[in-house]
């Protein structure tokens, strides 16, 4: 998977669609903001999503926060690995720590690319 080939959301998700199917996770910039993850809730298989509504949590050493979806439909997958191994989101957040995949309904006009998700990051 290409870095250049996601899209993400102003909540620091990235999104990877392949036809109908969005895999989504968080960012490098999330990951290192959190601190070290300690525990990862994921939404259940067959869940209805809205675009950027709250499906879960990721809990840190330094704090909760909410997960969000960046897209619109249905989870048809989550990673049952990061459950079980939730350091991953720290040491490997655009590969095997993937969050959960949703056949998506549309994709949002409001995702950015790597050079406005870049910016948004510089500014922060």
């Amino acid at each position: 998977m290409e870095l250049t080939d996601l899209r993400y959301s102003k909540d620091h998700e990235w999104v990877a669609v392949d036809g109908d199917i969005a895999t989504v996770g968080i960012t490098t910039y999330a990951a290192q903001a959190l601190g070290d993850v300690v525990y990862v809730d994921l939404p259940e298989v067959g869940t209805e999503v809205e675009a950027n509504g709250v499906v879960g949590e990721v809990e840190s050493t330094k704090s909760v926060s909410d997960l969000f979806c960046p897209v619109p439909g249905s989870v048809t997958e989550t990673n049952e690995e990061i459950v079980d191994s939730p350091e991953l989101v720290n040491s490997d957040p655009f590969g095997a720590a993937w969050l959960f995949k949703v056949k998506v309904t549309e994709i949002p006009d409001d995702l950015l690319d790597k050079a406005a998700y870049d910016e948004l990051t510089k500014e922060a």
